[in-house]
């Protein structure tokens, strides 16, 4: 089997069908003759996951863990013990849509390079970055409306047109932006396992710093190449989680838990690999131009 999409969700009914959308056959530019899986792990919702009706167009697989922990890692370890794939693409907020050509761009990496370690750009739905949107009124309705004005899913790279890339503190967003941390990271099976999988020592809820510490030690590794996808992306939907969602004095204390933590685990407040950068990708649409483009009104 070519590749294993790992989805981690907690409370994300809402959420779930739209993301399995984006990961179908029909949408997925290579879908229908590509060898694939979806494990969406259900970590524990208070109220079991349900996805009926979901995997008509979608080789799904749903994994419930009842005594989850907290954090992540433990279920993104179980789901890569259990893949097929031999590239995994880790998901570990299951609340994001991907645009069509997210597997085929990531697979060509590894047609190219030998150890790649691929990620694609992380985006938020909505006039802006949630964390001050959601302050602003911006809600699951208003998102649905988005969704329903580009004729989503039919039209895949409209999401562009409704989506803001994770600045990260840049002045100006673009494509060859250093990214930090990603949604949708590729990488083999064997390098996952090879440089120790997820760390379940990050145990706070969300993980804390689990996902950019995992792409770091990912990149670090020996013989890896970081490539980062041009043209695509994975877009977060609003469903109010752990940090992206909250109240802005609530995240930036958990912001300096996660921090602390991380600080304690590796010794260093590093966060970025210092690796030199491959791109990979096109410009499907005038409004993937990132770099062009004005954000929208609030």
């Amino acid at each position: 089997m070519q590749l294993s999409v790992i989805v981690i969700a907690y409370a994300m009914q809402r959420e779930i069908p739209r993301t399995l959308q984006a990961l179908a056959r029909g949408y997925q530019t290579v879908g229908a003759e590509l060898d694939y899986e979806v494990i969406v792990v259900d970590n524990g919702s208070p109220v079991p996951l349900h996805i009926d009706g979901a995997d008509g167009d979608v080789p799904v697989t749903l994994l419930r863990i009842d005594d989850a922990a907290a954090s992540p890692a433990q279920a993104l370890n179980k789901a890569a013990a259990l893949a097929q794939g031999d590239v995994l693409c880790l998901m570990i907020d299951g609340a994001h849509l991907l645009t069509p050509g997210v597997f085929e761009w990531a697979l060509r990496a590894f047609a190219a390079f030998h150890c790649p370690v691929v990620a694609a750009r992380y985006f938020y739905m909505g006039p802006g970055e949630q964390p001050e949107t959601v302050l602003q009124g911006y809600d699951q309705a208003a998102e649905d409306a988005l969704l329903e004005r580009i004729d989503w899913p039919q039209a895949g790279y409209r999401l562009f047109e409704v989506g803001t890339a994770l600045a990260g503190g840049a002045a100006n967003t673009t494509w060859f932006n250093r990214m930090f941390e990603s949604n949708c990271l590729f990488m083999t099976r064997d390098h996952y396992f090879a440089v120790g999988g997820s760390d379940e020592q990050f145990h706070l809820p969300g993980g804390g710093f689990l996902n950019l510490d995992l792409y770091k030690r990912a990149l670090d590794a020996e013989g890896a190449v970081s490539v980062q996808l041009v043209g695509e992306g994975s877009f977060h939907q609003v469903h109010g989680g752990t940090t992206t969602n909250s109240e802005r004095g609530a995240r930036e204390a958990k912001l300096a838990g996660y921090r602390e933590q991380y600080a304690a685990l590796r010794g260093h407040n590093e966060l970025l690999s210092d690796k030199p950068l491959q791109f990979l990708g096109h410009l499907p649409t005038q409004a993937s131009k990132i770099h062009l483009r004005k954000r929208m009104p609030s």
